[in-house]
């Protein structure tokens, strides 16, 4: 069976989104909004491992609303958005608009990204929740590094595969493996009326995921050519997964005992050699 339904189905499902996270405090619309030098915590994280993006050409991949993308963009990039789900493309527009940033949004599947997009960037920026509605990490892989221009970087800031191979519960001894860690052929599927903000009441309630080892990623990375310049494992989650997890003093959530015990989030910076 071909893997178009399930991207479809995620499709409507980002649509229904849009205007529940437009008002949720995950996503700080309203602080972007009106502060005009407000950045997401996640774009501020995302500068501080890459290094200055003054003046550079930034591709962001599945920006969804665009709040990382806008704030990437008061931090000096000149940028490039790119969404599959046309609500979340208009909003992102009207963000940036609102702004009063400059940017540039592109409907469509981030699979065709290098034909869409039109030109090689500097940056290739892919954000936090990304990768799990993919099915083939290896053909994300061949997409993103084609946007790269030679001598550029791709980044990627995400969710650690061991977090999605985990269930939502937490027992005395820690939380159960639940899904799988490698890449499967088939997704797991789930109903659900809300999303993770609990903002978002959804038409469109079943989504597909697919999970991708962290040996995974980084090998069909390193097959198109680039170079793994570092790879980091961290301790902090940009949502709440478990109901026990609290805020740091950066608004990240954390364990609260036994931090050492499980990496919640990756990041790795990759260089296309020229």
């Amino acid at each position: 069976m071909s893997n178009q339904p399930y991207l479809d189905a995620n499709r409507a499902n980002w649509d229904d989104r849009v205007e529940g996270h437009l008002a949720a405090d995950e996503y700080c619309v309203a602080e972007l909004r009106a502060n005009p030098a407000y950045v997401s915590k996640e774009a501020a994280f995302a500068d501080a491992e890459m290094g200055d993006v003054r003046g550079l050409r930034l591709a962001h991949l599945q920006c969804h609303i665009g709040t990382d993308t806008v704030s990437l963009a008061r931090l000096g990039a000149a940028v490039t958005g790119l969404d599959f789900s046309p609500r979340s493309v208009e909003a992102a527009r009207a963000l940036a608009r609102d702004c009063g940033v400059e940017a540039r949004f592109v409907l469509g599947d981030v699979h065709d990204a290098p034909a869409l997009l039109g030109e090689q960037f500097d940056v290739v920026y892919t954000g936090v929740g990304a990768l799990c509605w993919l099915p083939d990490v290896r053909r994300w892989a061949e997409a993103a590094a084609g946007c790269v221009r030679p001598g550029g970087v791709l980044y990627l800031h995400e969710v650690h595969p061991n977090v999605q191979a985990l269930g939502d519960e937490w027992s005395a001894d820690g939380p159960r493996l639940t899904y799988p860690y490698f890449e499967t052929p088939h997704p797991v599927s789930s109903d659900n009326d809300t999303s993770y903000t609990g903002t978002a009441r959804l038409t469109h309630t079943r989504t597909y995921e697919w999970n991708h080892g962290l040996g995974e990623t980084v090998t069909a990375l390193i097959e198109q050519g680039l170079r793994i310049r570092f790879l980091r494992e961290h301790r902090q989650l940009c949502f709440r997964c478990w109901p026990h997890m609290v805020r740091d003093s950066a608004g990240w959530w954390v364990l609260p005992e036994g931090s050492d015990r499980l990496p919640l989030m990756f990041s790795l910076l990759a260089v296309k050699e020229g």
